[in-house]
């Protein structure tokens, strides 16, 4: 019988949902899905709807099924995994496949066992679920089976979470509801605050990536984008610097900083010195920004620096974790 069924580790993200076999991620699409409003069929899934977003008629209504990192709409998730579990196993499977699906930390018992329910009724042969900070560690190979501190910083598109693990379990987290998404939010309010134009998020985030920066830059970048003038309502160019894009992000990354705070404050001191000697991992898109790992260095005293993997290693993390499903068992979140 073995071999008949499949190990699959799904980081069941915001903004992104990828799925990992053995040492690879096999999928990665937008977790966005696009529906008919008269009959509610699906009609895109992933990246094909995501290119819907802000383009299609009253007809059509594009959708992010999930909010904050937690299940907004459980039939659209259940769809969503079913279409992406289905691409990975193909048509025909003669066993469900057996899956660790990640959650933010602190999820209430309500919002993980809608997580269960939807990998299980997608078609899954068995579920367990795995916090993404525990998830993310296992991903980029931190020691965490020892008791000694290893910080995790997860930058993701809905939520940031900042976790100090040891003994393969999570000894202090928090996770603040909101990321990459809201940062989107902050750039285009700022555009429209500055300049009288509104632009997208899905332009700010554009912004965010080619010319963003958490702290002042050496070399200034810009970028010219298209809005809709907030008066005339006519299209109007805007040029958008990086000092502008720090500017616009400071409010957003000082609620990151106050989240890692708090979390080294419930620190035992022993587990901080560790930590101090280590540093901590930053991972998840957010991390990308440029200069955030100079940031949290300096706001929080402790050398923080950008994993290898860091939009990866959370679904590597979930497949690994199945094959340490019996040491880990104990620090896994009940469903």
């Amino acid at each position: 019988m073995a071999g008949l069924t499949r190990d699959l580790g799904i980081d069941l993200g915001t903004v992104y949902t990828r799925i990992a076999e053995g040492a690879q991620v096999v999928i990665e699409e937008p977790t966005i899905v696009a529906i008919d409003v008269a009959d509610q069929k699906v009609v895109e899934v992933g990246k094909a709807a995501r290119d819907m977003l802000g383009r299609v008629p009253d007809s059509i209504e594009v959708v992010r099924p999930l909010q904050n990192g937690v299940i907004a709409d459980f039939e659209i998730t259940e769809t969503l995994l079913n279409y992406l579990i289905k691409r990975t196993s193909g048509p025909i499977q003669l066993f469900g496949p057996h899956v660790m699906i990640t959650v933010p930390y602190g999820v209430t018992s309500v919002e993980s066992r809608a997580v269960h329910e939807a990998a299980l009724q997608a078609g899954s042969r068995d579920v367990l679920l795995i916090q993404q900070p525990l998830a993310a560690a296992l991903g980029v190979d931190l020691p965490i089976s020892s008791p000694s501190g290893n910080m995790v910083i997860c930058l993701g598109g809905g939520s940031t979470q900042a976790a100090v693990l040891a003994m393969y379990g999570i000894v202090a987290a928090e996770t603040q509801r909101a990321g990459g998404m809201q940062m989107d939010e902050a750039i285009s309010n700022y555009v429209r605050r500055k300049y009288g134009v509104i632009i997208s998020n899905v332009t700010a985030e554009v912004l965010k990536v080619k010319i963003g920066a958490a702290v002042p830059q050496d070399t200034e970048l810009s970028m010219e984008v298209q809005g809709q003038d907030q008066v005339t309502g006519l299209p109007r160019p805007v040029t958008i610097t990086t000092g502008e894009i720090v500017e616009a992000l400071q409010e957003s990354l000082k609620q990151v900083t106050e989240t890692c705070r708090r979390v080294l404050e419930k620190t035992p001191p022993e587990l901080v010195s560790d930590i101090i000697d280590r540093g901590a991992a930053l991972t998840g898109g957010g991390a990308l920004l440029r200069g955030i790992d100079k940031l949290l260095t300096k706001s929080l005293g402790i050398p923080a620096y950008l994993v290898d993997n860091p939009l990866t290693c959370v679904a590597e993390g979930a497949v690994r974790g199945l094959a340490m499903q019996n040491i880990l068992r104990r620090n896994l979140p009940p469903v």
